[in-house]
């Protein structure tokens, strides 16, 4: 099935379900426990998994009348062979259509294909309608104008330790003499070395820019990304220290294993979680020698969620009754997380309790008051996810070493991007990358 008739075959089905959304027999209580986005979520991962019954049964009745099992089956392998598997979900948001509740999903697929998905719900919380809204093509990474391919030589290495080793990228300059080396910390998320968001590449862009002027780069794939299915029974005990930090001391020791690299010095840089998580970082190791926070919060994890969604919901100038539904329930969860009121094996926010137990304990702007190596923190003013006001302000306000350095940025967002306007989670998917003056002044900062 070619993807202009599968388009097709999926609106004229969802058109008759979107317009009767009746209701299919299915065992009572289970739904009601879950958001619109956790069961929209729950389907996409079924079909990441091949288990396209379980996906089947969170139809209506009227979608399965109109569309049988062995169909719909062969429907989602028809996407399989045209965009390759469905690799993750970038993001959701819910929303109300015509008096209908609709969760808008954002899905990468293996051969590098984004396509937004809406899924429509009946008054019982089943799928009432599947629609295929837009479909973004791959792009071939284009390095920006101040990468210079010859400067530097990149080779495919790997760090950490079984079971949990990882594969990774390490881009060495092409000179004599000895050089720094950056590693980078990615974000929330199983995120690849590239830390990859729709047709972004920005740690690309840094490892790039940064290489191509006499700085080495390692960058490697996430934990979470690589290990996600063994990950999956860990939970009992997987913290912030299993997710980032373990792989970042891997990372030191990858360095100072490396003789025939001729590294003088060892810097951190890490992005919104990564750059959360720096200052604990930095105290379990004494072996940096600077440290860099890009987009960092300065607030909690849960206080960032709901701010987020809260912001979301918001961009249409009102909050509808459903969405204001959400907002209590993710506020009820925040407080549970506050006074640490987590029943055991009990998901709050996406994390079980050891999660969120480790980060009640943490304070990373406490922290980074101890440390004593040179810090840059870098911001984007069009950040509405770690912001100017809240986060950035906070940390040019109680950090006064005169070890740190402080940058904000007009038009960025979040990815260190340039955008104008209202900033929305949907830039994410334009393609483009970090400005070199944001280069030049890490580069710069670490030079001095």
């Amino acid at each position: 099935m070619n993807t202009t008739v599968l388009s097709l075959f999926i609106s004229i089905l969802c058109i008759t379900t979107f317009l009767t959304g009746c209701i299919q027999e299915e065992p009572e209580g289970k739904k009601e426990e879950l958001t619109l986005e956790e069961i929209a979520t729950s389907f996409m991962t079924h079909l990441q998994n091949n288990n396209y019954l379980h996906a089947y049964i969170l139809f209506n009745e009227e979608m399965q009348e109109a569309l049988n099992q062995d169909q719909f089956t062969s429907l989602w392998e028809s996407y399989v062979t045209t965009y390759g598997q469905c690799e993750s979900i970038q993001d959701t948001r819910q929303a109300q259509v015509q008096g209908y509740d609709v969760v808008y999903m954002n899905c990468s697929f293996e051969k590098e294909y984004f396509i937004v998905f809406r899924l429509v719900f009946d008054s019982e919380k089943h799928i009432a309608g599947f629609w295929q809204d837009e479909l973004i093509s791959p792009t071939s990474y284009k390095a920006p104008a101040y990468v210079n391919q010859t400067a530097f030589t990149e080779m495919e290495v790997t760090i950490g330790m079984a079971p949990w080793t990882l594969p990774a990228t390490f881009s060495i300059p092409n000179q004599t003499g000895s050089f720094p080396c950056v590693i980078l910390i990615h974000g929330s998320g199983p995120n690849d070395r590239d830390e990859t968001i729709g047709p972004n590449k920005p740690f690309k862009d840094l490892a790039g820019g940064l290489a191509s002027q006499g700085i080495a780069v390692l960058r490697y794939d996430k934990r979470t990304l690589v290990y996600a299915d063994e990950l999956a029974s860990e939970h009992e005990n997987f913290t912030v220290q299993e997710e980032v930090i373990d792989d970042v001391l891997y990372s030191i020791d990858f360095l100072q294993l490396q003789s025939y690299v001729p590294i003088d010095s060892i810097i951190l840089l890490g992005h919104s979680l990564g750059g959360m998580i720096l200052p604990q970082i930095l105290t379990e190791t004494v072996s940096v020698d600077k440290a860099i926070m890009m987009a960092a919060p300065a607030r909690p994890l849960e206080d960032l969620i709901l701010n987020q969604t809260n912001y979301l919901y918001q961009l249409d100038g009102t909050i509808d009754a459903t969405e204001q539904e959400a907002l209590d329930e993710i506020e009820e969860l925040v407080q549970k997380i506050k006074t640490m009121t987590i029943a055991e094996n009990e998901t709050l926010l996406g994390m079980h309790k050891p999660y969120w137990a480790y980060l009640h304990t943490y304070d990373q702007v406490e922290t980074a008051q101890t440390l004593t190596i040179p810090l840059l923190i870098l911001q984007g003013k069009r950040d509405y996810q770690v912001t100017y006001e809240e986060d950035y302000l906070t940390w040019s306000d109680t950090l006064q070493q005169e070890t740190v350095t402080l940058y904000s940025y007009d038009t960025l967002n979040h990815l260190f991007l340039s955008g104008d306007g209202t900033p929305t989670n949907t830039e994410y998917m334009t393609e483009g990358h970090i400005p070199e003056d944001v280069i030049t002044d890490i580069i710069t900062w670490i030079n001095e």
